[in-house]
């Protein structure tokens, strides 16, 4: 294995070696379009995986808390304009790009050098993502493996609870009316005295419910604060690298064997949320709890609060993945005239009715908790974490043969998770190959084990007694305005500096000529709206930061330190990969600048057969040298 060319990797130079070998890669078939590189085995292997990666764990646990926390039914006005004006262009946009090339993440910025260190700062976020992401779906295999028992471990305050848990609330004083007075006593003196308590006048005891002691106490045994970092786990531990094992399984062919699992995991979650609705919708008081979701507690006059407005955008940008690089990474495979104008609507429309379906699910059954405990539905809804491991849960444990319905829900938390975590895994693994083909070609499993063996002794610190500080600490730096700035750079980049109007010729090339109305509306949303928006998310966001907690936990000084230094040293890339290429272009400093602002000379179609004449000057690899040592410098400059 030669060694890497990392001058090539940080430099606008002329060089036009691709440095390929003509050997097939152990991703690719003889039905393969590129064989080089490798294709999806078919449309279908392609949409769900886009699906899967899109389609995750905010679908269930975020959207319907965000849409009755906006006004029920109204937030579905701002949330569809979101989606036509910021999500479906970039969406479309990353496919687009990923497609053209053939290219992941980081080596597609040969269409703008300057540029590159925004798809580095997409894949080390995807890395530190992978690293708690996994240990969510850890958590989904633990409360997985708990349901096979005849009674649920969190169904009751079982040896684990403390004096605080309890399965209803404990009413501890109101006010009540004697001899025609109004006097305020405990509610043992009331019931004692056989008096009545005044409505609106009842205080209750601070009490957990069996679920959320569960939760703390016994699956995660949480400690007092990121400082006290306690001991790892077992079962949690165990559990993460059962995920580990089953990601590195699923991804040992690359698209070649995953593209066959999402067959099982994008679908069969459909399933169980059909299951869970059907069930949920014959229970006393699923009416109400779909009535504070989307019904007649709908409120309108929500929409003139611009927060409902972030909340839209913001929801929209996270929930379909886009600036992440997985995207682009899994757009790269596609055949270089598949139309994914057509996919990246199927797949945007698909996202979204699937989150307003999930909504039905989940509060028709949470109303049926608050019918049963007696508590109007906003007492016992949330989201998160507290919606996927303690509330719905905790109204799982009240139904009838619940060990089953508690299996389906976890079993299908866990097929979310993984689908999601194949595409951000593949994102790494096509960095890799792109970088040195040949080494990706001959080592793929051995790579891919060893990257996920890594990644799994990263995450064993948020299986500590301290891990869901830690899960929480990663999430809400490297999940959050690091993405967004990504994102601003890349459409300024592509449509600004690129060129819109080349872009979408260069898209032309593979869907076909379009006519200048089929074109208007991107070009009105990529020129104007979407940079617009995603900027007033980005400043939103940063304008808005605080510093995180979990609960009542606040975080010390240090963690937070800790948590910016991830964000720096995810996004300083941007500006040292710039200022660094800058320095190695020749020529004043205006000269150097344009330089790095145009396409590398081997930007282009990846096959030649695919250039015509606009891209006739780039070198085929073909005509290169099978000996040739591959070099980064083909693949990223």
């Amino acid at each position: 294995m030669g060694m890497l060319s990392l001058p090539g990797f940080l430099s606008c130079g002329k060089k036009k070696d691709f440095n390929l070998t003509h050997e097939k890669d152990s991703e690719s078939s003889d039905s393969d379009e590129n064989s080089e590189r490798g294709n999806w085995s078919s449309k279908g292997d392609y949409l769900l995986s886009m699906v899967g990666y899109a389609v995750g764990l905010g679908n269930v646990w975020r959207f319907p808390y965000l849409t009755y926390q906006n006004g029920g039914g109204a937030f579905l006005i701002p949330y569809t304009l979101m989606l036509a004006l910021a999500g479906l262009p970039l969406f479309f946009l990353e496919c687009s790009l990923g497609q053209f090339g053939s290219l992941g993440p980081v080596s597609i910025w040969r269409v703008l050098p300057l540029f590159q260190g925004v798809g580095i700062t997409m894949v080390i976020i995807s890395a530190f993502v992978t690293i708690y992401y996994n240990v969510i779906i850890a958590y989904a295999l633990y409360y997985l493996f708990a349901s096979f028992q005849k009674v649920l471990p969190w169904s009751d305050c079982f040896s684990w609870a403390d004096e605080f848990c309890s399965k209803t609330q404990i009413v501890s004083d109101c006010n009540a009316t004697v001899h025609g007075q109004i006097i305020h006593a405990n509610y043992s003196y009331i019931t004692n005295n056989n008096l009545t308590c005044i409505n609106g006048t009842i205080n209750y005891k601070p009490v957990q419910f069996p679920s959320e002691q569960y939760w703390n106490k016994v699956a995660l045994q949480r400690s007092s604060g990121l400082e006290d970092t306690g001991r790892i786990v077992w079962y949690l531990a165990l559990c993460l690298l059962l995920s580990w094992i089953i990601v590195g399984a699923a991804l040992f062919k690359g698209i070649k064997s995953s593209g066959k699992v999402v067959y099982f995991n994008a679908l069969f979650p459909y399933v169980i949320l059909l299951i869970l609705l059907v069930r949920g919708a014959t229970l006393e008081g699923a009416l109400d709890g779909i009535e504070y979701y989307i019904g007649r507690q709908s409120n309108i006059t929500k929409l003139m609060e611009a927060e409902v407005w972030k909340d839209a955008a913001t929801q929209i940008f996270y929930s379909l993945s886009v600036a992440w690089g997985g995207l682009v990474a899994l757009s790269s495979y596609n055949r270089f005239h598949n139309n994914c104008y057509s996919d990246a609507i199927i797949v945007c429309v698909t996202n979204c009715v699937t989150s307003v379906f999930a909504g039905f699910a989940i509060f028709s059954i949470l109303g049926h908790m608050a019918f049963v405990s007696k508590r109007p539905v906003s007492e016992v809804v949330d989201s998160g974490f507290e919606l996927a491991f303690v509330a719905y849960p905790e109204a799982l444990s009240k139904l009838p043969v619940s060990p089953l319905w508690s299996f389906l829900f976890f079993f299908m938390l866990l097929l979310l998770g993984l689908d999601s975590q194949f595409a951000s895994i593949e994102t790494l693994t096509t960095t890799i190959q792109d970088i040195s083909p040949r080494v990706m070609r001959k080592l793929r499993l051995p790579l891919t084990i060893g990257l996920c063996a890594v990644l799994f002794f990263l995450g064993l610190v948020c299986v500590t007694q301290a891990g869901i500080y830690w899960v929480n600490l990663i999430d809400h730096f490297c999940a959050g305005w690091g993405i967004l700035i990504s994102a601003v750079l890349e459409i300024v980049g592509i449509i600004y500096i690129y060129g819109g109007n080349r872009f979408i010729e260069d898209i032309e090339m593979m869907i076909g000529k379009k006519s200048f109305y089929f074109w208007l509306w991107w070009r009105v949303c990529w020129f104007f709206i979407t940079p617009v928006l995603l900027m007033a998310i980005l400043v939103w966001s940063l304008v808005t930061f605080s510093s995180p907690t979990y609960g009542s936990v606040v975080y010390p000084t240090w963690g937070t330190a800790i948590g910016w230094c991830m964000i720096i040293f995810c996004v300083i890339w941007i500006p040292i990969v710039a200022i660094v290429k800058i320095a190695k272009a020749e020529g004043n400093l205006i000269q150097r600048i344009v330089s790095c602002c145009r396409p590398a000379e081997n930007w282009g179609p990846y096959l030649a057969i695919h250039r015509g004449e606009r891209y006739s000057h780039v070198v085929d690899p073909k005509k290169q040298k099978e000996h040739e040592i591959p070099t980064v410098s083909a693949f990223v400059y």
